[in-house]
């Protein structure tokens, strides 16, 4: 992304035009990047927690020593060299790493775990869990993303270019925290509880969510284009929401504030005509979320 991006100057159905500047989510690289291949061998059918694909796990190693990092099938450890052909080595630094892994890779898990820097990019699909604790770098998917993408992330870049599944963003399970930094780009729609308990970083969703979009949020920006379900912002005590499309059944703990002709955040800048909400209330009457809707899409609101 380059500054002053533009990516929808177009009338659209709601008229919205969205203003996204680049920030410094994915850091400095430190020079040139190594890149290391990792080519699929055979069909997987149990899934594979695969941690160790980050760039900080690969730097300073060979091909023949990315091989044989050790990963999760069932209750068995085998080396990563069992489910992919290596080509390549790591940079000296994770900065310097720049892990592309060929076709798709559904069925592997964890991709990126707590990556502090470096790039993946993966020419297919991703499971679950991928850009997991993330605290920098850069991980591009081409296709979809499964669920738990992004959980708990603290820095970073997660570009989805397809669709992405369930809890984006959120905490983990019985914990109350989810993503409190970085950004997460979602080209096509997300399921339910985008963005649950998030702190802080901003999700872009492009396309669609379906319920419960922001539950438990504390901080943060979650942008959506397009439409959403129902229980947007539930629970909500702090941060931000934008909805561009229709809201098909609203939450009743939200309050009408006013009318505002944008919203500024952090690196995001939205102009149109908005209908601005806060809450939610049903939780406490100090909760300060702010739901903003765009007023054509929601006039019975």
């Amino acid at each position: 992304m380059t500054e002053g991006v533009l990516i929808n100057k177009n009338e659209i159905e709601s008229k919205l035009e969205v203003v996204i500047k680049p920030g410094s989510f994915t850091g400095e690289s430190a020079g040139e990047m190594a890149e290391v291949v990792l080519i699929p061998k055979k069909e997987i059918d149990i899934k594979v927690e695969a941690d160790v694909i980050t760039p900080d796990a690969f730097a300073g190693k060979n091909a023949e020593e990315i091989g044989n990092l050790e990963v999760w099938q069932g209750p068995k450890t085998y080396p990563l060299s069992e489910f992919f052909e290596v080509i390549g080595n790591g940079g000296s630094s994770a900065a310097e790493t720049l892990i592309r892994m060929k076709g798709d890779a559904m069925r592997i898990k964890r991709i990126g775990e707590g990556m502090s820097a470096g790039k993946i990019e993966i020419e297919g699909s991703a499971g679950m869990h991928v850009g997991t604790e993330m605290k920098g770098g850069e991980i591009v998917v081409c296709g979809d993303a499964d669920s738990w993408a992004g959980m708990e992330m603290t820095g970073g870049l997660l570009h989805i270019k397809g669709n992405a599944g369930d809890h984006v963003g959120c905490a983990y399970r019985g914990k109350w925290h989810g993503m409190k930094g970085g950004r997460i780009v979602i080209e096509g729609s997300a399921r339910h509880q985008l963005g649950g308990g998030m702190d802080g970083g901003e999700i872009i969703v492009e396309g669609n969510v379906e319920s419960f979009c922001g539950i438990r949020q504390n901080g943060g920006l979650i942008f959506v284009k397009g439409g959403a379900l129902r229980a947007v912002g539930a629970e909500m005590a702090g941060g931000t929401i934008v909805i561009g499309g229709k809201i098909e059944r609203f939450s009743p703990g939200f309050e009408f504030a006013s009318m505002e002709n944008s919203v500024k955040c952090g690196e995001v800048e939205l102009i149109g005509d908005f209908k601005k909400f806060t809450g939610d209330y049903a939780i406490s009457k100090r909760a300060k979320g702010a739901l903003y809707v765009v007023a054509d899409a929601n006039p019975e609101l």
